[in-house]
C-alpha cells in the first residue's frame, strides 16, 4: 500500500502530524536513510514530530523539517567554519587537513598495502613510505616512528628508557599540556620516577649533571608551548645536557619540523637533534598541520627500541592517519601554513568585502582590524594581524546552529568572524551562512 509523504487531514478536516512510517516513506528521507542509515534518519523525523506538537513548526511541514534537519554524514560530527581567528583549535580538531591529506584518507579509507609487498606478496613494515617522508625532510634523524598523539610518543619514550628509573626534569617544565592532564603524571604512569631539578624559574645545567647517576634513564626537557616564563629565569638548552653521558630527549610539542621565521621562539625537530638531542618528540596536528599523531625523531637504535615495545603495538595509528601524514609531510602547503602566512592586506580586502556585500544586503556588518592566534598549545603570546567581519552579537549562537556552522569570537558587544583562521574558498559559505543568521 502506498503510504503518504506528508501529513493528511483528519476527521475534524484538521490537519494532523503524519507517521513516522509515512513520513519515512518521503522520496527525499528515504534516500537519505540509504545513505546515512535509517535510524540516523528517524531521529531526525521524531524531532522534527516533536516541533510540530509543540507548535514550533506546521503539521505539513514535518517532512522539509526532518529533510533539512539531516547531517552531511552519518557522523555525529558536523562541518565547522573556524572564523575564531585562533589557526589551530583545539575543540575544533587542530589543524584542518589539506586537499591533499584528504585525498590520500580517501584512497586509504579501502584496501591498501599498509603492511603488504606487492611485489613480493608479503608482508611488509607498517607506514614504511611515512616514516621516509619524515627522515627526508629532517635529516637530522636517523629513523621515526609514529604513534597516535604528543602525549603518547613522550609515554612509550618513558616506558622504553626509564622503566623503574629516573627521570630527569627541570620543576618549570613540570607542565600541564590541557583538559587536566600533567606532563609528571603522564610519566609516573609508565613506572618511572621523576627527578625534579632546579627551581619554577631558574633550572642550570649543573642541576642536572647533579641529578644524573646509574639509575638515570633520560633527561626530559619539555617545550613550556602554552605560557611564557619572563623576568629572572634560566633554562639550560639541549646542547649543554648531551654530555651528560644519558639520551636527551626533546619534547617540543608544536610539532614544527623547521624552523619557522614567523615563530622564532618556537623550537623545531631539526634544531633539536643537530643540538644534540637524541630523541625529539612532537605532535602531528599542529604547526606541521597534519592529523592527530605522535611523533618519534631520532637516533636509530633509540627508535627502534621504542617500535618494538610491547606498547607501541597499543599507540599505534591507523592507514588513514599514515596516508593523511605522508601527505602532509609530501604534499603541498597545508591551510595551516597558508593562515599563518596570510598578508594582512589581503586579510582586510577580503573582509572589506564581504562585509560591503552583506551591508548591500540591508544586514549590519562592517570590516575591521583583528588580532588572531596560532592556538593549539603553541606559540603563545604570539599575535597575528588580522581583519574581521564584526556583525551583531545575537549572531554568533544562530552561527553555531548553522550548516554549515560557524564558529566566531564575541568581542565588544560584536560578533567578529576572523578571517585569518577561514580559508579564502570559504568566503562564500561564510557569507550564505550569515545571511541565514539575519534571517
Amino acid at each position: 500500500m502506498d503510504r503518504e509523504a506528508v501529513p493528511v487531514v483528519g476527521k475534524d478536516g484538521r490537519r494532523r502530524i503524519a507517521r513516522t512510517d509515512t513520513l519515512l516513506a518521503d522520496p527525499r528521507l528515504a534516500e537519505a536513510a540509504g545513505r546515512l542509515g535509517r535510524g540516523v534518519v528517524k531521529a531526525a523525523v521524531v524531532a522534527a514530530q516533536r516541533r510540530a506538537r509543540t507548535g514550533e513548526i506546521a503539521p505539513d511541514a514535518v517532512a522539509d523539517a526532518a529533510a533539512a534537519a539531516l547531517p552531511v554524514t552519518a557522523s555525529g560530527l558536523r562541518p565547522v567554519i573556524n572564523a575564531t581567528g585562533v589557526l589551530l583549535h583545539t575543540n575544533l580538531g587542530r589543524a584542518p587537513l589539506s586537499d591533499a591529506a584528504r585525498d590520500a584518507v580517501a584512497v586509504a579509507s579501502g584496501a591498501t598495502d599498509v603492511e603488504l609487498d606487492l611485489e613480493t606478496g608479503r608482508r611488509a613494515r607498517r607506514g614504511r613510505s611515512v616514516l621516509a617522508a619524515l627522515v627526508e625532510r629532517v635529516p637530522q634523524a636517523e629513523a621515526a616512528h609514529v604513534v597516535n598523539n604528543g602525549a603518547a610518543a613522550l609515554v612509550l619514550a618513558a616506558a622504553t628508557l626509564a622503566p623503574g628509573r629516573e627521570i630527569v626534569i627541570s620543576r618549570g617544565e613540570m607542565v600541564e599540556i590541557g583538559d587536566g592532564f600533567r606532563i609528571p603524571e603522564l610519566l609516573a604512569a609508565t613506572g618511572a620516577r621523576l627527578r625534579e631539578v632546579g627551581t619554577t624559574n631558574r633550572t642550570s645545567p649543573d642541576d642536572y649533571a647533579a641529578a644524573v647517576g646509574a639509575g638515570t634513564g633520560f633527561i626530559l626537557k619539555v617545550h613550556p608551548s602554552n605560557f611564557r616564563m619572563t623576568g629572572f629565569t634560566r633554562a639550560a638548552d639541549v646542547a649543554e645536557l648531551t654530555g651528560l653521558g644519558v639520551p636527551v630527549v626533546a619534547d617540543i610539542g608544536s610539532g614544527l619540523l623547521a624552523p619557522e621565521p614567523l615563530l622564532p621562539d618556537e623550537p623545531d625537530a631539526a634544531s633539536m637533534l643537530k643540538a644534540g638531542a637524541h630523541l625529539v618528540t612532537a605532535s602531528g596536528d599542529k604547526l606541521l598541520g597534519g592529523p592527530q599523531c605522535g611523533l618519534v625523531l631520532g637516533r636509530r637504535d633509540l627508535v627502534r627500541r621504542l617500535a618494538r615495545h610491547p606498547l607501541a603495538r597499543a599507540l599505534r595509528v591507523d592507514k588513514m592517519t599514515l596516508a593523511a601524514l605522508e601527505a602532509t609531510v609530501r604534499g603541498p602547503r597545508t591551510p595551516t601554513e597558508q593562515a599563518l602566512h596570510a598578508a594582512a592586506g589581503t586579510l582586510r580586502e577580503r573582509a572589506g568585502r564581504l562585509a560591503a556585500l552583506l551591508r548591500g544586503e540591508g544586514i549590519d556588518a562592517r570590516a575591521v582590524e583583528s588580532e588572531a592566534a596560532v592556538g593549539g598549545g603553541g606559540a603563545p603570546g604570539v599575535v597575528l594581524p588580522s581583519a574581521a567581519v564584526a556583525v551583531p552579537e545575537a549572531f554568533a549562537a544562530r552561527l553555531r546552529r548553522g550548516v554549515p556552522a560557524v564558529m566566531g569570537r564575541v568581542e565588544d558587544g560584536r560578533c567578529l568572524l576572523d578571517l585569518r583562521s577561514v580559508p579564502p574558498g570559504q568566503d562564500d559559505d561564510l557569507a550564505e551562512a550569515v545571511r541565514e543568521a539575519a534571517r
